[in-house]
């Protein structure tokens, strides 16, 4: 194909740039041969003119298709190169957010520094069993991979995982183990990954330092193999480990840090137990604070240490060791500190107690002494003599280095032996998977002696990989029989053979080691010397005479050659070793053991282990002499032999390779530096693939996919019936070069680039089929627009026409019309002017008239006023005048008599003042004292007459005085009220005068108030009306409120109905998860009981089985062993007799493990139903609230919900005994080795089998007993009475003995207090029956006396009559007695018939034993005495039976009803020719007839063997969906007959009264029906696994592959992943197919007579599955995510739809199931571009969560170019409208989910006498009763 035809106007290309190193252009105009520039257009939007190389005249790059850009896998792109690759990647990691990539057969994996949701059990579960190329590109899918191939092929496998620092290695090797961990059914179980992953922190603390690239970067390689059995189970694991980094324990460049666990020891020296390592800051030790930098960002070194010890103790190391390891360490940070004093060039000497050493010397317990000289001085050996020689000081020193290293070393050894220890399995290994985690190529600007040995180890595996990928090309076009062409392809060989050839840089460099004065020169000389000139691949540095070049595959590395010889000797001193060697710390001397001690176990396999820190174990074949020399080799010699032994392992098996890619330096997440990544691109031998894929036939398509894709391209006439020929004859047409491909058998193959011409073929054939179609569609739609808008035309026209007429006539009417008006209207106006003229001169002079009368009288009426006012006027001042003057004069004689009386009382004062006046009144005072006293005396005498003239005048004096005092009050009264209404009247007098300014003032308001109050009137009567309006819209809008109140109210109460329901909901969810979290209990506790027979029987038989091959074909399979047995609840009594049926196998020795597997789950299941029975407790109470509101069945659940907590008691006890038993186990298994614990002679075994027996034994004794407990205690309930209950003092004493003999007192205390509990109910019940009688005694009492005085007023009312009216009273209250006595008698007469009838029945029943008995007599009686009685004639009348619908066998016929029955049946024929449920209605008969005759022992053992035989049969039988489905419709009903005829009201509403009469009368068998529940839960899920495993092969072939709509669906290039041949193909399937499995599934269950509504959940679950792995493989399937394939997806959707219609299960929920995948399909479906699309997707998709919208959108692959990919920007819009949203981060729905049963009562309408037991069955031994 000539460059023309590419290089054309529009072609896009890559040039190269140094920033972006590719970037994209677009030709401007086309290509001539021969053009010296390139026109091209940037995407910047710049012009350039590219400059063709004038010596290769090279073209640059063409860019691939851009439907062709994001692919799965590198070689599916067309044009295969450099720019290609790197934008692929690109687009993939910062676009669609994928950070794995295959190339071929490697996997590219990208560091996102970012954790994504995409290594969980889900993920896991979902590539588990798929083929490579099916599912998108994933670390699981490459250990997927390797697991089938390691089965299939039966050949050991090995993934190897490199790349630089920090680009993931250790974590995908991490997930690569999880996924073996889990497939093979360990992760819960054998903990390997566990013990592994509890070595990381290890392993890491002592192993990854911080780096200028890398904080956590590993300096040692190392190779894990994880051992298999022959099952495919994880049994163990084996370490290796590579070059380690030593001479990071003693410098550190700049910017970095020594080994984490230095810098952990130093962060937690303040603990009290490090206090003896006198540790403290890292900057005070020298080993530590070389790099200045001793604090990692966010990383606590102390909460480091601590994780560091919790792994130790998880490993096993004990404190003790702990401790050990911590001194040596803490001795190795002050030896680094220990300092050297010159005493001259050649010797030094350390300081008298130095501290460091005397530290070191300490925590080592070594001598001081001794290990102060041996540092100082060396010993030299010759052949005669030794002698001590003195070093100097840089001797010293390097020598305190060495020593340092090599304990370290010597530590590190140590601890990975211990790890391997604990990983080692004592069970054979039979097949292993590697997973080697080593360093990539590494270049630095010094390179030393480690990169050296590092790049040295990548060439050998970069070719190993060029081989391997060579040789699958090659197979693959053997394969395809196509001619087979040498490719060209890079050859580590020249590289590998300078390294390590005779005389290459190794062999010199160990030559150079033994030289007694060699050197870094001498020997960069000798290299010169050798390699200069003579290898291509080796240069010398122009500048340097002590470094070299290596030409590697990857990039050219400059050496720097100091170090080499002194890192490669990594010489120590003998005698400091010994110093060592000879410690008191027992640990120390254990770490400088021989190398055969010291090596591990695993070392001694065909793949032994030699890390370059030790030497290699010694050979087989070896002298005994040679241990010294081996002892001798150097660091290079070992690392050589240890890669040899590692390319030799790798070698012997499959390897599949993962290269990790750091996609920037900074640790940014999800940031690409190109430049960065294309130096590792080009390091691990990405691009060497991608260059020998694009050497050969890269792109490769079969013919059917072929002809599907270029379809377009043929003619009619072209296509044939063979689609191979039809291929053959279009590509010889389109492509006329035929070396561009190739035919093969199944495939063509392309050469690079030819697949873009196709598809550029393809797509102008489109766009020029798209452009004539859209020329017609566009010539037609103009057509129909010209037709239209003509038609519209003549339309307007026609309509605008009449309108101009008719606006015409209209305008003459409007003209005449106006003229007419115009006459009236000015008639009318004339008139009314007149009129209004007149009438206001009318008003205007009635109005003047009325004015002039007015003022008259006003005039008239103011003179008349006037006379009234004068006159009142001039008689007020008269009367004024008069008061004033007399009140003048009364006031002059008042003055005139004061001053008079003044005067008079002035010359009284004086006269008394004066002397002469007091001197004339005691002049003769004398004389007159004497005669008063004796006037005196007299007085005394007529004192006591006078006191009784007093005494009498003093009540006359009183009485008196009161008379005048009440005088006096009364005319002090009168005088106030004088002067009171004196003043009143001159105040009086006063408000007249105000009184009248106030009328002039009244008189003057008046006028301006009464013309107020007109204004106010006015005011008031518009406001009025303005009110009277606003009432008006006041009642409007209150009318409009109160509709809106009842509006609201209507919302209120429809809300209120809604949450109601919405709480009701939610009951009803958290009841269904209750159930569903006690059907998981229960099915984990049936798979615990299988486990635990399984062990029983191989205990038992202990005998080896054959191997079982490899039998996983989808995910179900390899996650978990299909477990569908199950084990009984109750005595198992026929487990032996029906195992020796079984076709004899071979089994395996003991497996161990299984004991501790199983120990471990018990106590799982302990805690978890601990946690349970909380959470249920809780639960049971909200579930009886809600369901006491409930009508319907509220017994029925409430009786569910009380067993449950009976139930899972009963799980507790029973896990409990099985936990104490496995304690005992293991005690006794720990007492002697693995192997011999399977010796059948060992004290192990036989402990082991003791105790098993003992187990099941006990274990079916104590069920049996608690049985027998409940059924004795049930039918003594009635029968029992007080004083049973007392026992003898001395029995109940010697039973308590025995019992404490058997250790059965508990058990006793627990029947006793049942015992109690019965009696007391019993005692509450009588009491209650005896005051039931004593009540019903008191209401007959009441009721005779009534009765008698009834009697007597009839007999006195009788007494009243006349005689003849009295007789015929009489008579009729007669005949009323005698009528009720005789109904009485009637209804005692049925009742006795009853029994009598019943007696009848009991006496055939006996007398039928008794002749059986008889006859059983008779077989022992002699021939003689059987003639010598007579023979008596018994006639036996012929009577028609009644039957009772039950069924009588005997006893020993129970075992064979039960085989018959149930173990033999073939539920086809039953389910085909006779009634469904005929097992379960036969079992009831014979379980009524055992209660009728009162034998609970008979019922127990029947119901016992049931369902025993029933788990046998579906343990058998477990994989037949038909055999399950059968026995899960019987175990129903005869759930549902042991309900209908239990005799409780809530299960007999829907009976007949024949049906009643035939309830269970003894027995109440409400345990077994709980029970028979949950039997019939186990049988459920494991029908859902059964379908399960028959669907899931069709699902994703059905619903996604397969193209229901022929033509819709594009078929894409694919790559090689592909076509990777991993497992056969398994044939296609169709959703037809599907369809008819799901019309199987429900024909065969309605056969079986399943309820309605436990096949609506069958459904249901079938849907859920369907939806679930579609949706699930969508999501990890970019191919998938296509507009086309959403089309597909939503006809399937709408086909199962339709199915569900046929048969009417629309309402049974299967459709909700498929609402997520419903809008997966509209997802891939709607518009992707603007804010309103986002808007609906957000509204849309409800079912979906955020992580699987985001998850499809980055997945939307176009498949045609006419199609758009979703823009970045738009997927971050999804993801900010959804950011509130709250729901789980899990991408992939739980396709093992099981959604919880339940089994609605449904009562049977067939009556059981008429049921027939068909001779087919074989059942003659039983008969109808």
């Amino acid at each position: 194909m000539a460059a023309s035809e590419l290089y054309t106007k529009f072609a896009r290309v890559w040039i190269p740039d140094p920033e972006e190193v590719w970037k994209s252009a677009e030709l401007l105009k086309d290509y001539k041969p021969g053009d010296k520039v390139l026109l091209l257009h940037l995407e910047d939007g710049k012009d350039l003119e590219y400059r063709l190389d004038p010596k290769t005249e090279e073209l640059p790059h063409l860019r691939n298709p851009d439907i062709l850009v994001g692919e799965n896998d590198l070689t599916a792109l067309s044009y295969l190169h450099e720019p290609a690759v790197l934008h692929n990647l690109r687009v993939r990691f910062i676009d669609s957010k994928l950070i794995y990539t295959y190339c071929g057969i490697v996997l590219v994996a990208i560091n996102p520094y970012e954790q994504l949701p995409i290594y969980g059990e889900d993920i896991i579960n979902a590539y588990s069993g798929q083929n490579m190329g099916d599912m998108d590109p994933h670390i699981f899918a490459v250990a997927e991979e390797a697991y089938k191939q390691m089965a299939r092929d039966e050949r050991n496998q090995s993934i190897i995982v490199s790349g630089e620092s920090g680009a993931g290695k250790t974590v995908s090797a991490k997930y690569a183990m999880r996924y073996f961990a889990t497939v093979s059914g360990s992760a819960s179980e054998a903990n390997v990954e566990e013990k592994v992953l509890a070595s990381n922190p290890i392993m890491e603390s002592i192993g990854n330092a911080k780096t200028t690239r890398n904080d956590n970067s590993s300096r040692f390689g190392k190779y894990i193999e994880i051992g298999f059995d022959k099952r495919y189970r994880i049994i163990g694991a084996n370490m290796r480990t590579y070059l380690l980094e030593k001479s990071r324990v003693v410098f550190q460049a700049e910017e970095e840090r020594n080994y984490h666990i230095f810098y952990q020891l130093c962060a937690s020296a303040k603990l009290p137990e490090f206090k003896m390592l006198r540790l403290g800051d890292a900057n005070n030790f020298h080993y530590t604070k070389q790099g200045g930098s001793p604090v990692i960002e966010g990383v606590d070194d102390a909460t480091e240490m601590a994780q560091t010890r919790q792994a130790c103790t998880l490993l096993g190391i004990s404190e003790s060791y702990q401790m050990g390891i911590f001194r040596i360490l803490a001795g190795i940070l002050h030896l680094g500190n220990v300092g050297f004093t010159s005493r001259d060039s050649d010797s030094c000497t350390i300081p008298p107690k130095h501290e460091p050493l005397s530290i070191f010397c300490d925590l080592m317990a070594v001598d001081f002494e001794e290990m102060c000289h041996w540092l100082c001085h060396r010993k030299l050996a010759t052949a005669t003599e030794t002698y001590i020689k003195p070093i100097s000081k840089l001797q010293a020193t390097n020598a305190r280095d060495a020593l340092a290293k090599h304990i370290y070393a010597k530590l590190f050894n140590w601890i990975v032996d211990h790890v391997n220890q604990v990983l080692h399995s004592a069970v054979k290994q039979h097949s292993f998977i590697g997973v080697l985690d080593i360093y990539g190529f590494e270049t630095f600007e010094i390179n030393s002696f480690e990169q050296f040995c590092i790049n040295y180890a990548n060439e050998k595996l970069q070719q190993q990989f060029n081989m391997h990928v060579f040789k699958l090309e090659q197979e693959e076009y053997m394969k395809e029989q196509i001619p087979w062409t040498l490719i060209d392809f890079y050859d580590n060989q020249p590289c590998i053979n300078l390294i390590e050839s005779k005389l290459g840089i190794l062999d010199l460099l160990d030559e150079e080691c033994r030289m007694p004065k060699g050197t870094d020169d001498t020997w960069a000389q000798k290299l010169y010397n050798t390699h200069l000139n003579k290898c291509a691949l080796f240069e010398k540095p122009r500048l340097s005479n002590k470094a070299f070049i290596i030409q590697h595959f990857a990039d050219k590395v400059e050496y720097q050659c100091e170090g080499f010889l002194e890192k490669n000797k990594d010489t120590v001193f003998e005698e400091q070793i010994k110093v060592l060697k000879s410690s008191k710390f027992k640990m120390l001397p254990e770490l400088f053991q021989d190398d055969e001690k010291a090596i591990s176990p695993s070392s001694a396999t065909s793949s032994g282990r030699t890390p370059l820190s030790r030497t290699p174990a010694k050979p087989t074949k070896g002298r005994p002499g040679q241990a010294a020399k081996e002892h001798k080799k150097t660091v290079g010699h070992q690392f050589r032999n240890s890669l040899h032994l590692l390319m030799e392992t790798l070698n012997a098996t499959t390897p599949h390779y993962v290269r990790c890619i750091k996609p920037n330096d900074f640790k940014f997440p999800f940031t690409f530096d190109e430049k960065r990544a294309v130096q590792q691109l080009r390091a691990c031998g990405v691009l060497e693939t991608i260059r020998i894929s694009a050497a050969g036939f890269p792109s490769r398509w079969t013919y059917q996919e072929f002809f599907s894709r270029y379809r377009v391209l043929m003619k009619q006439k072209d296509v044939l019936s063979e689609r191979k020929q039809t291929c053959k004859n279009v590509l010889e047409k389109l492509i006329l070069d035929k070396d561009k491909y190739q035919f093969g058998k199944t495939k063509i193959f392309f050469r690079a680039g030819q697949v873009a011409y196709l598809e550029k073929l393809r797509a102008d054939k489109l766009r020029a089929a798209c452009i004539r179609i859209q020329k017609t569609i566009r010539g037609w739609l103009l057509r129909k627009k010209y037709l239209r808008m003509r038609k519209a035309a003549i339309t307007v026209q026609r309509y605008a026409r009449g309108h101009q007429a008719r606006c015409y006539a209209k305008f003459l009417r409007r003209t005449k019309a106006a003229t007419i008006i115009q006459k009236y209207w000015r008639m009318y106006v004339i008139r009314r002017r007149y009129k209004i003229r007149r009438t206001a001169t009318i008003v205007l002079q009635s109005y003047l008239r009325g004015y002039l009368a007015r003022n008259r009288y006003r005039k008239i009426l103011r003179e008349h006023k006037a006379v009234i006012i004068q006159k009142w006027v001039r008689g007020w001042l008269a009367r004024t005048y008069y008061k004033r003057s007399m009140h003048a004069i009364i006031y002059l004689q008042c003055c005139f008599r004061r001053m008079m009386a003044k005067r008079e009382l002035k010359k009284l004062k004086i006269e008394a003042r004066s002397v002469e006046r007091y001197k004339k009144l005691h002049i003769g005072m004398e004389n007159k004292i004497m005669q008063l006293q004796r006037k005196v005396d007299e007085q005394n005498k007529d004192y006591k007459c006078l006191m009784e003239k007093l005494t009498n005048l003093e009540g006359i004096y009183n009485s008196e005085t009161e008379k005048l005092r009440s005088d006096l009050e009364r005319l002090h009264l009168s005088e106030e009220e004088a002067k009171i209404a004196t003043g009143r009247v001159l105040s009086l007098q006063e408000e007249i005068a105000k009184l009248r300014k106030d009328l002039e003032q009244t008189q003057c308001e008046k006028k301006s108030i009464e013309e107020c109050a007109d204004r106010y009137k006015q005011e008031t009567e518009q406001l009025v009306s303005n009110l009277k309006e606003e009432n008006t819209l006041l009642k409007q809008e209150k009318e409009a409120l109160n509709h809106l109140i009842v509006e609201q109210a209507k919302e209120m109460t429809e809300t209120m109905e809604k949450k109601l329901i919405e709480e009701t909901k939610q009951l009803e969810l958290d009841l269904n998860d209750e159930r569903l979290r006690y059907q998981n209990l229960l099915n984990e506790f049936s798979r615990l009981e299988e486990r635990y027979d399984d062990l029983k029987e191989e205990m038992t038989l202990m005998v080896n089985v054959p191997k079982p091959g490899h039998r996983r074909t989808d995910s179900t399979h390899s996650s978990n062993e299909s477990e569908c047995t199950f084990s009984s609840e109750i005595a198992e009594t026929e487990d032996i007799p029906s195992r020796t049926e079984e076709p004899s196998e071979k089994k395996v020795p003991l497996d161990m493990s299984l004991f501790l597997k199983l120990q471990k789950r018990v106590t799982e299941l302990e805690q978890e139903k601990q946690v349970m029975q909380d959470e249920l407790d809780h639960k049971e109470e909200q579930v009886l609230r809600s369901k006491a509101k409930e009508e319907e069945r509220p017994q029925i659940r409430g009786a569910e919900l009380e067993y449950e907590s009976l139930k899972r008691q009963e799980l507790e006890s029973e896990n409990k005994k099985l936990k104490n038993e496995l304690n005992e186990l293991r005690k006794a298994l720990s007492e002697k080795s693995a192997p011999e614990v399977t010796a059948p002679g060992a004290p192990a075994y036989r402990v082991l089998m003791e105790q098993l027996t003992s187990v099941s034994e006990e274990l079916d004794v104590r069920k049996e007993e608690v049985l027998i407990l409940r059924s004795q205690l049930m039918s003594q309930k009635e029968a029992i009475q007080p004083k049973n209950t007392m026992t003898d003092s001395t029995i109940l004493l010697e039973d308590v003995q025995k019992m404490k003999d058997k250790g059965e007192i508990a058990q006793a205390y627990i029947g006793l207090k049942e015992t109690n509990r019965l009696l007391e109910s019993q005692l509450q019940s009588q009491k209650r029956s005896h005051e039931n009688e004593a009540e019903a005694l008191r209401g007959e009492i009441q009721s005779l006396k009534e009765e008698n005085n009834r009697q007597q007023q009839l007999l006195a009312q009788n007494l009243q009559l006349p005689p003849e009216a009295r007789i015929e009273a009489s008579l009729q209250h007669e005949i009323t007695r005698l009528t009720n006595e005789n109904l009485d008698l009637m209804e005692q007469l049925e009742k006795q018939d009853k029994t009598v009838r019943k007696l009848k029945k009991q006496l055939k029943v006996f007398a039928k034993k008794i002749g059986e008995l008889e006859v059983g007599q008779m077989e022992n009686i002699s021939p003689g005495q059987i003639i010598d009685e007579p023979i008596r004639p018994v006639n036996i009348p012929r009577k028609e039976k009644d039957f009772q619908g039950m069924l009588e066998y005997k006893k020993e016929d129970e075992q064979k009803l039960v085989k018959n029955l149930i173990l033999e049946l073939k539920p086809r024929g039953v389910a085909v020719n006779l009634i469904p449920g005929l097992p379960a209605y036969i079992l009831f008969m014979c379980v009524r007839h055992a209660d009728y005759l009162n034998d609970d022992q008979k019922v127990r053992s029947l119901l016992t063997s049931t369902i025993n035989s029933i788990k046998k049969v579906l343990k058998k039988r477990g994989d037949d969906f038909e055999t399950v489905s059968f026995w899960l419709s019987n175990t129903c009903r005869f759930l549902h007959c042991l309900k209908q005829y239990s005799g409780e009201e809530g299960f007999m509403k829907h009976n007949t009264s024949r049906q009643n009469e035939h309830c269970l009368t003894n027995f109440d068998l409400a345990e077994y029906r709980q029970v028979l529940s949950d039997l019939a839960i186990q049988i459920y899920q494991q029908l859902v696994r059964v379908l399960e495993n028959i669907l899931q092969p069709m699902i994703v072939s059905g619903m996604l592959e397969h193209e229901t709509i022929q033509g819709v669906s594009g078929v894409k290039p694919t790559g090689l992943r592909k076509r990777t041949s991993s497992i056969a193909d398994e044939g296609t399937y169709t959703l037809d197919s599907i369809l008819r499995q799901l019309n199987s599934f429900h024909s065969v269950m309605c056969q079986h007579g399943m309820d309605p509504e436990l096949i609506k959940q069958v459904v249901k679950q079938m849907f859920y599955i369907v939806g679930a792995v579609t949706l699930n493989n969508l999501l990890l399937r970019k191919d998938m995510c296509s507009w086309s394939k959403g089309m597909q997806i939503r006809y399937n959707v709408s086909q199962l739809e339709e199915w569900l219609r046929d048969k009417n299960l629309m309402n049974s929920g299967a459709k909700e199931t498929l609402e997520p995948l419903i809008q997966a399909a509209q997802l891939l479906q709607v518009k992707k571009k603007t804010d309103d699309d986002a808007e609906a997707i957000c509204s849309m998709c409800n079912a979906l969560t955020t992580a699987q919208i985001v998850k499809v959108l980055n997945l939307y692959t176009p498949v045609n170019e006419f199609e758009e990919r979703v823009s970045v920007s738009f997927i971050r819009t999804i993801q900010m409208r959804l950011r509130d949203r709250k729901d789980s981060p899990q991408l992939l729905m739980d396709a093992k989910h099981i959604f919880p049963v339940t089994f609605p009562f449904n009562p049977s309408s067939l009556a059981l006498e008429t049921i027939q037991i068909p001779a087919s069955l074989g059942l003659g031994f039983i008969s109808r009763v």
